[in-house]
C-alpha cells in the first residue's frame, strides 16, 4: 500500500487552518461591506439592530471612560430603543480644551477601537474566549453602575448574557468567528453615523461630537468628522492585517 495518503495527511492538517483563515477573512470583509450597504437602505437597520445597540454602548462608554481617565466623573449613560444614546459626565478635565476634545472624540472612536481589540483577540481561541467573557461581563457591570434608561437596563444585560452564553457553550471556531464579526461590526458602525460625523448638531440645541471638537480646537467640524471616519477605516484594516498575519 502506498504511503502517499499518510504523507498527505500532515500536509492537509497544515493547510486546513490557512484555508479556514482565508475563508474567514473573506466572509468578514463581505460582512463589513454588506453592513455598510444595509446601514444606508430602508429596513437594513432592522437586520443589524442588535449591533446598533452594541455600537451605541461602545460610543457612550467611550465618552464616559475617557472622562474618567481625564479626571472627570462618569455619572450615567442612557441607551434608547431608536439606538441613540447619551453619556453624562461632570467635573474638571485634565488638559483643558484638549481634554474636552478628547472626550468628544472618544465617542465616535470608541466602537472602532473596541472593535480592533476584539479582532486582535481572535488570534487564539484562548484570547477569543476570554474577550467574549470580558465583554459580556462588562456589559452586565456597566448596567449596574452607569446605565439608567429603561430600554438600556433591559437590552444591555441581554446582550451581555448572549455573549457570555457563546463564550461558555459555543464551539471554539464559533467563538473565534463571533469575536471577529463583533469587532468588524463595531469598526464599520462609524459609517452608520457618517451623517452625524459631518453634522454640526446632534439635535435641538445640542452640538455633535465633531462640532464639540471644533469648539475646543478651532478647525471645522467636517475636518474632524473626516479624520475620525478615515481613522476608523485604518484601524479596521490594520487590526485585520495584524490578526491574520499572526497566523
Amino acid at each position: 500500500m502506498s504511503n502517499f495518503g499518510k504523507d498527505f495527511e500532515p500536509l492537509l492538517a497544515k493547510e486546513a487552518p490557512q484555508a479556514i483563515d482565508r475563508m474567514g477573512f473573506t466572509w468578514l470583509i463581505a460582512a463589513a461591506a454588506a453592513t455598510i450597504v444595509l446601514w444606508q437602505i430602508p429596513g437594513g437597520d432592522y437586520v443589524l439592530y442588535p449591533f446598533s445597540i452594541l455600537a451605541t454602548w461602545f460610543h457612550e462608554m467611550g465618552h464616559g471612560i475617557m472622562a474618567l481617565l481625564l479626571g472627570g466623573n462618569f455619572q450615567q449613560l442612557q441607551v434608547f430603543a431608536d439606538s441613540s444614546g447619551v453619556a453624562f459626565h461632570s467635573g474638571a478635565l485634565y488638559l483643558g480644551p484638549i481634554g474636552r476634545a478628547l472626550v468628544a472624540a472618544a465617542g465616535p472612536m470608541g466602537p472602532p477601537v473596541a472593535g480592533a481589540a476584539l479582532i486582535l483577540a481572535s488570534r487564539s481561541f484562548k484570547t477569543a474566549n476570554l474577550s467574549l467573557k470580558i465583554l459580556g461581563g462588562f456589559l452586565l457591570l456597566s448596567t449596574a453602575i452607569w446605565v439608567r434608561s429603561l430600554f438600556g437596563i433591559v437590552a444591555i444585560p441581554l446582550l451581555g448574557l448572549i455573549i457570555l452564553g457563546i463564550a461558555l457553550k459555543a464551539p471554539h471556531w464559533v467563538q473565534g468567528f463571533v469575536i471577529q464579526f463583533l469587532g468588524v461590526q463595531a469598526c464599520v458602525s462609524t459609517y452608520h453615523q457618517l451623517n452625524y460625523l459631518f453634522s454640526a448638531a446632534a439635535g435641538p440645541g445640542l452640538l455633535s461630537d465633531s462640532a464639540q471638537i471644533q469648539q475646543q480646537l478651532l478647525l471645522p467640524y467636517w475636518f474632524w468628522g473626516a479624520l475620525m471616519a478615515i481613522a476608523s477605516l485604518v484601524i479596521l484594516v490594520q487590526s485585520l492585517r495584524v490578526a491574520y498575519r499572526s497566523r
